[in-house]
């Protein structure tokens, strides 16, 4: 690929990342023991953010309640966005992602039950429980279409390896390297679940990697009585390789906040 098409795919996908950013920390799911933190708080202050949150090293899957368990149609939409750090700081794609403030975006998705592990302790694994995880791959998959478009996207893989990295493939032989670095649940009432996710990626294209920004996930789940609604807020971090990184340190450049609608497709 000569350096003008370089340049072309790497500047296109920089402006769509924020929905490459919602397809991984959404649904990139691995964690090891919770932690109680008061996430609620960090979720009603919005957008008065400042600092990231304090998570835990990612290990393991990440156990979602029983009440998530199946297959859902999930409605996604952008309710408010915001550049805290604006005009001196803004990053690319953000006012191009305008376009999608009140636009529903619809696409399925599903969590199962499985043996997990509770991460590892001296460097062996802890014993194994029953426990509900999301479908990575396939969740990975549906919402990247539904975002980007079937001919941007050509697969979504999961490490087998490490559970906590996730490749997307992109047309023009582009790969985006998800990998959450950190991770923080809490479960206030038995109908409510929130967790915040921390990851970094990396675009690999046909020249050496070109590390692009750290993101906060943070979701905010509550069972209603036939569906599920969630208040999910995405915060882009710039990473310490940014020319503009001592202008922000650790706080947020673009956040952007959301609607999230599952009702349930059955036990199909």
């Amino acid at each position: 690929m000569d350096a003008i098409m370089h340049r072309f795919l790497l500047k296109r996908l920089q402006r769509r990342l924020f929905w490459v950013v919602l397809l991984a920390m959404v649904w990139l799911l691995c964690s090891g023991e919770a932690l109680a933190t008061p996430l609620a708080e960090r979720v009603s202050t919005f957008p008065d953010w400042s600092s990231k949150p304090p998570v835990q090293p990612s290990e393991g899957d990440l156990v979602y309640p029983a009440w998530l368990d199946g297959s859902w149609r999930m409605t996604s939409t952008l309710r408010a966005m915001t550049a805290p750090l604006a005009p001196d700081v803004v990053t690319p794609g953000f006012e191009g992602n305008r376009q999608f403030l009140e636009v529903p975006i619809e696409a399925d998705i599903r969590f199962y039950k499985t043996r997990v592990t509770g991460g590892r302790f001296l460097n062996q694994r802890l014993k194994t429980t029953e426990g509900v995880v999301s479908d990575r791959a396939f969740n990975g998959l549906s919402l990247a279409r539904a975002y980007l478009g079937d001919d941007w996207v050509q697969a979504v893989k999961v490490d087998s390896d490490n559970p906590n990295r996730q490749i997307t493939l992109l047309k023009e032989n582009q790969q985006l390297i998800s990998t959450v670095t950190g991770r923080t649940t809490e479960q206030p009432d038995s109908d409510t679940f929130i967790t915040t996710e921390m990851f970094q990626q990396f675009f690999r294209g046909g020249r050496p990697t070109v590390y692009l920004n750290e993101v906060e996930n943070t979701t905010a789940y509550h069972r209603e009585l036939n569906h599920v609604v969630a208040d999910q807020i995405t915060a882009i971090y710039l990473s310490p390789q940014d020319p503009d990184y001592f202008k922000a340190i650790d706080r947020p450049v673009a956040l952007y906040r959301y609607r999230l609608e599952l009702t349930s497709l059955g036990n199909t």
